[in-house]
């Protein structure tokens, strides 16, 4: 079993445990319950080497998925990795290659591409929020949301790191987020008293809907205040009521809320501390990925499927991404829950 490649054991990787499970979950609905049928047509011994190919502009994730589902269905395929989660590909990048048993691979094919695809259009759209958000402020931070893909939550947001993201919580153990809706049986500084006192090591947020709630937040104690739907003006306005009313001290201002690539910008310019996007888990557009095999070796005339032992080895003069810089260059620990 091989997996090279670099990047391995990254600080954009999901927990091995949690691909694992996942990848098992879908080759169960895919092969079970009598296995891959058109793959039997296939002779069992022939071998090739076949490439993930990129066919448009992205940022790769996914690859831990990937290269599990190969290896749940053949521990004995090699799986040569060239584009670590992280990097920028274009149309035509070689993402990584898989050699061995022919059947074995076209087996794990739709399952590996499911994974990549998906979890590198989360990181692409990601990165596409980044690029907006620093070039009109460079100290805003660019978060998920808790709106994932059920069962997939901590692949996404694995995704949205290899994008340049940060992850909002994880889970609701993480953080103390008092909305609205805690609201209608306790008052904000009752909530937000009580919350610290219960849970001294945790962020206690709470999300206001105008400038008022904002100060009350504040002056309850609140570590964040989350401006739920705010216009630019109404920002603005709540970053400087936040900033007076904790002198000395770091509240962080939270924007959500039908925040666009459009309108992301200018909430990063009122001096939003962080802008968390749902649309980078729920609603990001795969990836266009393809594992292409070859129908002859490059100028040799020879086929790509072998019947030997040995696997065919194909070199190919785009072996290399075309764009090697990762979009994240230092590891992402994850940010606040």
């Amino acid at each position: 079993m091989s997996g090279e490649g670099p990047g391995l054991g990254s600080a954009v990787d999901p927990p091995r445990v949690a691909a694992r499970e996942a990848v098992a979950r879908a080759l169960a609905e895919d092969v079970l319950p009598l296995g891959d049928l058109t793959g039997t047509l296939v002779p069992d011994d022939a071998k090739a080497t076949l490439s993930v190919v990129a066919r448009e502009n992205g940022v790769v994730a996914g690859r831990l998925c990937a290269v599990e589902a190969f290896h749940a269905v053949d521990p004995t395929l090699s799986v040569k990795w060239h584009a670590p989660d992280g990097t920028r590909v274009l149309p035509g990048t070689v993402v990584a290659e898989v050699s061995g048993n022919l059947r074995s691979i076209l087996t794990a094919e739709r399952t590996a591409l499911n994974f990549l695809c998906h979890l590198s259009g989360v990181a692409t759209l990601t990165a596409s929020y980044v690029e907006a958000v620093s070039g009109a402020n460079a100290a805003t931070r660019v978060l998920d949301t808790r709106k994932t893909t059920p069962g997939l939550r901590s692949l996404e947001k694995a995704a949205v790191r290899a994008g340049g993201g940060h992850n909002h919580r994880g889970n609701l153990s993480d953080a103390v987020l008092i909305k609205d809706n805690h609201l209608g049986g306790l008052d904000v500084a009752t909530a937000v008293r009580t919350a610290r006192d219960r849970w001294p090591g945790r962020l206690v947020e709470v999300e206001c809907d105008n400038a008022g709630q904002v100060v009350g937040a504040v002056a309850a104690g609140a570590g964040a205040v989350l401006l739920d739907n705010m216009s630019v003006e109404e920002v603005v306005r709540c970053v400087e009521l936040a900033r007076a009313s904790s002198p000395g001290e770091s509240v962080l201002v939270e924007v959500s809320g039908g925040v666009t690539l459009e309108s992301a910008p200018a909430f990063a310019k009122a001096g939003a501390d962080l802008i968390s996007v749902g649309s980078i888990t729920h609603s990001a557009p795969s990836l266009d990925l393809a594992l292409d095999l070859p129908s002859t070796d490059a100028g040799s005339g020879e086929p790509a499927i072998s019947a030997s032992n040995e696997p065919v080895s194909k070199e190919r003069a785009s072996n290399e991404p075309v764009s090697n810089e990762p979009v994240s260059k230092e590891p992402v620990s994850k940010e606040r829950a």
